[in-house]
Parts: C-alpha cells; structure tokens; sequence
C-alpha cells in the first residue's frame, strides 16, 4: 500500500480524499493556487506545495506542475478528484513515465471513454444503445445547422470534452443552433482547452439516471445501483438521490450489466459511472461514461456502504475486489443537495466573496436519519471567481425515501452560511415541491416548474402565522434578556403587554399573550378565532438558528436580527417579520409606502463579473430579445438580452471589465 499519496485538486473533493486516505494510514499531499493558499484542503493535508497563480489554467491544469510536486515530497500517487486532469490520459502516461501512480483508470480507457465523440462510436461498436447523433467534429455554426436539421429539433449540442454542465446547449430551431454551437465552443475552449463540439437528438423529458460501476485489474468489475440526477440546471445536477424512484428491478438489472460489459470492453480498473438518459417507457441511451470519480459519489456510498475512494486506493495498489455484485445490496435511502454560491433570485447568477458565516449541519446520526456534508471551506473563506461555485455537498441517508427528503429540509433549514448569495433557499423549495416528493422527475424539471426562475415563495396564510410567531416568540426573548441587564434603568421592565401584532410582509397578525414561560414557551391567541397554539424554544438572542415546537409541530428555522424585527428563512421561504405592540401596529398602519427605485433604463451587471463583449453601440435601436452584452462568471458565458424594444444611450463598461453586481453596463433613452 501506498505511503503518501498526492491529491491534484482542491476544494470539496480534495478534503474528501484526504479523509480517506488518513483513514487507510496514508499520507497526504495538497497542491494550490495563489487563490486557495487558506484553503481547508491545504490545512487539512500532511504537506501542501504550491502550483502557480489562481486562474486553473496556470496552475491546476499543468501536469508538469502536479508532477514537480510528487517528486519534490516522494508522492507515491495522484488522487486527480473529478474536473481538471482527472480524464486526461495524457496526464497518466506522464505520471507513468516517473514512476508514479494513477489513481484511476488506464489511458487506454480514458481514451476509449472520456472523449465523448469517440465514446460513443465505442459504444456503438459495442453494441450499447445510444443516442441518435453526428459522432464527427462540427466545423462551424452552418454545419452544425445542416446536421442539426438533418436530425430533427431539438438537438443538443455537447463539448467533447466537456462535463459539468460546461460546453453544452438545446437548440429548437436553427437560430438556438448558431447561437448555441458559438457559446459551446467558447465555453469548451476556456474550460477544457478543446473547442470541438458535436451534435446529438435531445430525447424530451428524459430522466438521467447513472450506473456507479468498480472495477479491478483482475477482470473483476461490478454495478454498485444506480443514482438519479435529474434535478438540473443549464445541465448541471442540483439534486441526485439514489436509489431512483422509477426504475424496477428489471431495468436496473438491464442498465448495470449493460454498464459492466461497457466497462470489462475497456478493461476498466477503477471507480467510473456510466451515465443513461431514459425515457417515460424505461427505453435507456447510453450518454456518456465517465471515467473517473463524480460530484455525487456519496449518495452510492450511503446506501451501499463502501467507500469509493478506498476502492480506487486499492485497485491501482493491486488488490482484488473485496466484494462480489451478490454482495451489493441497497440499504435505504440517500439525497445529496449542492449548494452552489449563486443567486437563485437573479437566474441563479454567481456569487462571490467571503463566508462571514459557515455554519453547517451536525454530520452523524439525526434521529433515523444520517446527515453527511462533503465541503471543501470553512467560516473566512473566500468564494472565487476562478473556480467551480460549489460551496458544499449536503447529504441525507433515511430508510425511506420520504424520511430521507424530510431529514434534508432539516439539515437545510440549518445550514448557515452568510456573506455572499446562495441557492439555498431553492433546494429548501425542491424538497417542499409536490412533484419531486412524488418523484415524477425530468431533466426538464426545473424548467418546466420555474419557467419564469425561481422567485421568493410566498407563505401560505398557516405558514404565516407560523413566522409570526416565530418573530414573537424572539421578540420577547430579546426584552426578556434586556429586562434581565437593565431590569434596573427600564421603568416597565417584567412587564409583559398582552396585545402584540406581527407584520408580516404587508399582513399584520394580532395575538393575545395568554402565558409566558420567561418568554421560552408562550401561548398564543390568534385574533382572527384560529386555535390558540403554544410555542417553545430553547433558542437565545445571538442564535441563528431558531428550534422549536410550534402548534405541536417541531420547526427549525434561521432568525437573523433586522431593524425593528427579523429575517426568518424557513422551507425555501425568506420574510422579514416585525413585531410591535398593538399600539405601535395602529400608528404605523397610517404610514405612507415606500417606492422603489426605477431601474428600467439601466442594464445592470446581475452578477461578478467580466464583461467578454458588448452587441451594441451609442445611440442604436435594439429589438426585444437582441444581445446586448456577454458577461463571464466561474466560466459561464451569461448572455444578457433586451427585455423590450429600446435605444442605447450611453454604455458604462467595456470587454475586458471587472464588474460588481449591479454595475450600470449601459443606460437606455
């Protein structure tokens, strides 16, 4: 076995790697960047070595880099993670030519594999069942639009060497191709080094569901069950379980044998998923293997308990499989949740900048539930703009799957993180979305459910009076602690007024106090004649996160001190909610409304960013729907449109341009 291995990436999944490797008594190296020279992993690691300025480009991507750093500390082996140099066969055969191990597949099957072009003519020689598609390399915007409508619309248009979302695009009609394919291919070239794209028949409503497969270098290779990743976004998985909800045991059986003979045809030695889209008849299409370790490995390892990256230690260290596909069994149920750094309020925009707070959930058993939370940042970390948005992996095991979803709204409802934007209050959403409880899920989900993107959930009128009493309940814990400092100095300190009214959004709710615990357990009485409902807590002043029960209901929640009241982030839901004596509630019900701000003839920068190019000129007439600018942000070209018909009058930035959020980019007549 291995005595110090060397992990080439950074983040989540470094840490992850490190866990293990300190598990199997191994040592660790980390590599970074200028931008993560704080980082947790480098912390976490035995030694760390620095590779070179914070783009990846100049650091995480050169393997020459990677491979000074195992000889300078005697790395015996490289963990590459997922992204970066993880499926560049070029990369294993430079280590090999050192002396130093892959931990991962040959380069004959990263080669069969990781190129998607050439993956699927393997395939298809194989006879997996595939996509209908153009398998050769598009030259340009009019070939891919002679193929696309030799296909039939929609198609999608994928980076060869992409993943992650990045370098991929669905076109309905010619125009979407043109566009599309150019996005693609700058998206492919600044994110992989490799502009070709090809072009294949989107399957409408598909479900993409994945095989995890093992294999070792004794001709063993098993399917460890399969892992539903449907929940996407831009073609970026947001929330995976696994088991899935819909295939029986006879499809899974179908897909994981299908997915073995794939991997025994490429003498696959290591952890790799083969990945299916399926259809509403369980009719599946090979998509894509990738032959490395994914983003949502800990859902298999919760239900099936084996730990992957040991298996990957172990393989390449020579070993034999320990376990056989009879000794695979599913165990319950698993959900994992990604919480990126972007703004669900602004079509999910990135964010950036530092972690004011961090505060996760407890890992470990929950009740029947287990809680697991893969991150790679801690409290003071900073967000950048070099890198992938993923702050955290959250995941939940319960026995069913309901238990399970429950245990992640949980977890999410206690997850703190401030000082920068998140998609939180989204996943907290999906796991209250009737459709996803049910498990009635496409790729489309997202779309189709929020076609006009995700906006602040308005609370139903039971949930409002929820977060009224919430705001309550802390209103009169903050008064009972500033009675208990300066009881002395407040000439109507102890006295508790019974008539209070909540404002809640622009609905006011009144309560009578009917008893008081020292303000931790109080029993209200709504004015409207609803049941009076008690209210306990063991939350203080100071605390965020609000625990308690209300109505006989346990409810965890975020409370976060605002003027005169509070911000309470519950299930998906933000409100700022103000308490005040029914006096104070009479007086500022005559107060006038505040108007906001017209920004309709501004164009604002909806998020960090760098401005790659501007469409538009002083003084021109633009139609609805013309680009008016492109703007760059953790490699996603956002492309930003005109809402209505319109004339530019002055532009503010320029390509090239840093801009902060909600920076004038240019100003309309």
């Amino acid at each position: 076995m291995f005595k110090k291995i060397l992990i080439a990436n950074r983040g989540e999944i470094a840490c992850r790697v490190i866990k293990t490797a300190r598990k199997m008594g191994i040592a660790t190296i980390a590599v970074y960047s200028d931008a993560d020279r704080d980082a947790v992993h480098v912390e976490m690691a035995d030694e760390a070595v620095h590779i070179g300025p914070s783009p990846a480009s100049q650091s995480y991507l050169i393997a020459e880099r990677i491979i000074e750093a195992c000889k300078a500390t005697g790395a015996q082996a490289v963990h590459p993670g997922y992204g970066f140099l993880s499926e560049r066969a070029s990369f294993c055969e430079a280590l090999e030519k050192e002396g130093i191990v892959f931990i991962g597949p040959k380069p004959k099957a990263i080669r069969a594999m990781g190129d998607k072009i050439e993956s699927k003519k393997f395939a298809n020689a194989a006879k997996v069942s595939t996509v209908p598609g153009y398998l050769g390399v598009i030259e340009d915007a009019a070939h891919a639009e002679k193929i696309a409508s030799e296909i039939g619309y929609p198609v999608m248009i994928k980076a060869s060497a992409g993943g992650g979302g990045k370098g991929m695009r669905i076109a309905w009609d010619a125009s979407e191709v043109r566009d599309g394919f150019e996005r693609a291919r700058s998206e492919a070239r600044s994110s992989f080094g490799d502009d070709r794209v090809f072009v294949e028949k989107f399957v409408v409503d598909p479900r993409h569901i994945e095989i995890q497969v093992l294999g070792d270098g004794h001709g063993n290779v098993i399917y460890l069950g399969e892992r539903e990743c449907s929940i996407q976004r831009r073609n970026q998985k947001v929330v995976e379980e696994a088991p899935s909800p819909f295939l029986d045991e006879t499809t899974r059986r179908a897909m994981g044998e299908q997915a073995v003979a794939l991997a025994k045809a490429v003498d696959y030695q290591s952890a790799g998923t083969v990945e299916f889209i399926v259809d509403k008849d369980r009719n599946f299409y090979f998509l894509e293997m990738n032959t490395r370790l994914q983003v949502e490995h800990p859902v298999t390892e919760l239900i099936t308990g084996v730990d992957l990256v040991e298996q990957m230690i172990r393989v390449v260290a020579g070993e034999k499989l320990s376990i056989g596909q009879a000794d695979v069994k599913l165990n319950g149920w698993a959900v994992e949740s990604r919480l990126y750094a972007e703004d669900p309020y602004r079509n999910f925009l990135p964010s950036i900048g530092r972690l004011t707070r961090y505060r996760p959930p407890v890992e470990g058993k929950a009740g029947d539930a287990v809680v697991r939370n893969d991150t790679g940042v801690t409290e003071g970390s900073e967000i950048s703009m070099f890198y992938d948005p993923m702050i955290a992996k959250l995941c939940t095991w319960a026995p069913t799957r309901e238990q399970a979803i429950d245990a992640m709204s949980d977890a999410l409802d206690g997850f703190v993180v401030d000082g920068i934007q998140h998609n939180m209050p989204f996943l907290a959403a999906l796991m209250r979305h009737p459709r996803w409880r049910e498990g009635r899920l496409s790729t489309g989900f997202i779309a189709e459910e929020y076609p006009d993107g995700f906006h602040p959930i308005v609370p139903s009128e039971k949930e409002e009076l929820v977060l009224a009493g919430i705001a309550l309940s802390a209103e009169l814990q903050r008064r009972a602690r500033l009675d208990r400092m300066t009881g002395r100095l407040r000439p109507h300190s102890g006295r508790q007024r019974p008539d209070w009214e909540v404002r809640v959004g622009d609905n006011y709710h009144a309560f009578k106090l009917v008893e008081t615990d020292a303000a931790a357990t109080i029993k209200l009485q709504p004015s409207d004649g609803s049941a009076e409902f008690t209210i306990a807590t063991t939350w203080r002043p100071g605390d965020i996160v609000w625990t308690g029960n209300v109505g006989g209901d346990s409810v965890r929640a975020q409370v976060r001190p605002a003027l005169n009241g509070f911000v309470i982030d519950w299930k998906g839901m933000s409100v700022k909610a103000f308490p005040m004596l029914a006096s104070t509630a009479r007086l500022e019900k005559l107060m006038p409304k505040k108007v906001p701000a017209d920004t309709s003839k501004l164009l604002l920068c909806p998020m960090p960013g760098l401005v790659v190019s501007i469409a538009v000129a002083d003084g021109q007439e633009v139609k609805a729907g013309e680009t008016l600018a492109v703007v760059e942000a953790m490699k996603m070209e956002n492309v930003l449109r005109a809402e209505r018909d319109l004339t530019v009058k002055k532009i503010n930035a320029k390509p090239g341009d840093s801009l902060a959020v909600d920076a004038i980019i240019m100003e309309f007549a």
